[in-house]
Order: structure tokens, then C-alpha cells, then sequence
């Protein structure tokens, strides 16, 4: 039985001062340290995924609806016409900028802005599309009529402002 005792308290080859149990200890304590490591870095890559995703879907989200809303300003510039050919001060005019002003308060709701264009503005090519140039008074490039209003959705755009630029 001594000698069961003396195993127990012998220490290892090459290991003065430790026991088999120590060593077992010490090789069971390195494989939770790295199971626990692996296991922290994979939830921290889950929750980056999921950061993602939820980033990808609002993008998404946002321009959904695109070719939609696209289809919609096309009716909205058909009102602007129809506007501008009825009796100035009739029921009929009233009734239509309250339609209009309605399809644009629920299209802003989706994020769709438009563009403000001033005449004398200097032309931007990133967001205006020249229709026409013309013979003026004013500085070249700059702009003296816009001819269709431009937007954007949630600040992407979408239609350019179609103008008449100075020569």
C-alpha cells in the first residue's frame, strides 16, 4: 500500500514537483480555455452576422419599393399637367392638389424627397439631366428652367431634374 502512496506523490519525467493528477488537471484546464475561446469568438461572429443582416435588410427595405414609387412620380407629373390645364380657382383644381398632396405626403413617409432646383443654380451632372441648352444672359451652365422635377429615395436618386441649361 506504500508503495500506491509513493505512485501518487511521484512526479512526472520531466515535470519536477507535479503529479499525474496536476498534469491531467493542467491538460483538462488548456482544452476549456481554448473550447471557451472558440466558443466566445463564434457567438461574437453570430452577433457581427446578425448586425449585417439587420443593416442588409434596411437597404433593402428602403428600396423595395423603387419601381413602384418610380411608376407613381409619373402619375404625380400627370397631375402637375392636369393642374395646369383646369380653370384656375374651380372645384376641380382644389380636388386635385388635395389628391396630389396627399399621394406626395404618403410617398415622403417612404423616404421619397425632391430635388430643389432654383433657376441661376449651376448645373450638377450628378443631379440634373440637361434637356435643352440655350442662348442667355446668364453664365454658362447655368440653369434657366427646370422642365421635370427631380427625387430621390431615402436620399438615393432616383430621376434626375430634367432642366434647360444656359450657353
Amino acid at each position: 500500500m506504500s508503495d500506491e502512496i509513493k505512485n501518487t506523490s511521484q512526479s512526472e519525467p520531466g515535470e519536477p514537483g507535479k503529479t499525474e493528477e496536476s498534469a491531467d488537471f493542467d491538460k483538462i484546464k488548456k482544452e476549456h480555455d481554448e473550447y471557451l475561446d472558440g466558443w466566445q469568438r463564434a457567438r461574437a461572429e453570430l452577433i457581427n452576422y446578425k448586425k449585417d443582416e439587420a443593416k442588409r435588410f434596411e437597404i433593402f427595405r428602403n428600396f423595395a419599393n423603387e419601381m413602384i414609387i418610380r411608376d407613381l412620380i409619373v402619375i404625380l407629373d400627370s397631375f402637375d399637367l392636369a393642374i395646369a390645364a383646369l380653370e384656375k380657382d374651380g372645384k376641380a383644381e382644389k380636388g386635385m392638389y388635395l389628391i396630389k398632396s396627399q399621394i406626395e405626403d404618403a410617398l415622403k413617409n417612404y423616404g421619397l424627397e425632391k430635388l430643389i432646383v432654383s433657376v441661376g443654380q449651376v448645373f450638377d451632372p450628378a443631379l440634373h439631366e440637361a434637356v435643352a441648352t440655350i442662348e442667355s444672359d446668364k453664365p454658362s451652365g447655368t440653369i434657366i428652367e427646370e422642365v421635370e422635377r427631380g427625387y430621390t429615395l431615402n436620399g438615393k436618386l432616383i430621376r434626375p431634374a430634367r432642366v434647360k441649361v444656359a450657353k
